[in-house]
């Protein structure tokens, strides 16, 4: 099956069809949060294609609408590089054909040594063209 993520095509074996989107949720969820980080430590300025005006981010206490000001955001974080290095990707489908991802890992910063912990959720919504885009993005640094 095809799965496009904002123009990210994922094989993951038979023909697909929107109809059966939600069957595979598990296997969307995990192909997305892997683009989604892939690009996040590579080139921020691309998560751009991942949301849209209606999209909403809270980064820790902070909450960001729309596609101008999550950007804003993302590309302005205090860091030079970043490693996210995911633990656990959970997943249930949601009404109106969407996904629901729960993220857990750590995140290397500018090569420390000390891990930061996060979790992170993400809302997934289909495009009428077969993609998928980030509705809600819900994101918290862990700390022990």
């Amino acid at each position: 099956k095809d799965v496009v993520v904002a123009g990210c095509a994922t094989r993951l074996g038979a023909a697909h069809v929107m109809a059966a989107a939600n069957a595979n949720f598990l296997e969307i969820s995990k192909a997305f949060c892997q683009h989604y980080y892939n690009v996040f430590d590579t080139d921020r300025a691309k998560l751009q294609t991942l949301y849209q005006d209606g999209s909403m981010l809270t980064f820790e206490d902070a909450q960001f609408m729309g596609m101008q000001a999550i950007m804003t955001k993302l590309t302005t974080l205090q860091f030079a590089t970043v490693q996210h290095q995911v633990t656990t990707c959970d997943a249930q489908p949601t009404p109106g054909g969407g996904i629901l991802c729960f993220i857990t890992g750590k995140l290397v910063v500018d090569g420390g040594a000390n891990p930061l912990m996060f979790g992170q959720t993400f809302h997934l919504m289909p495009t009428p063209q077969g993609s998928w885009y980030i509705h809600n993005d819900l994101f918290r640094l862990n700390y022990t």
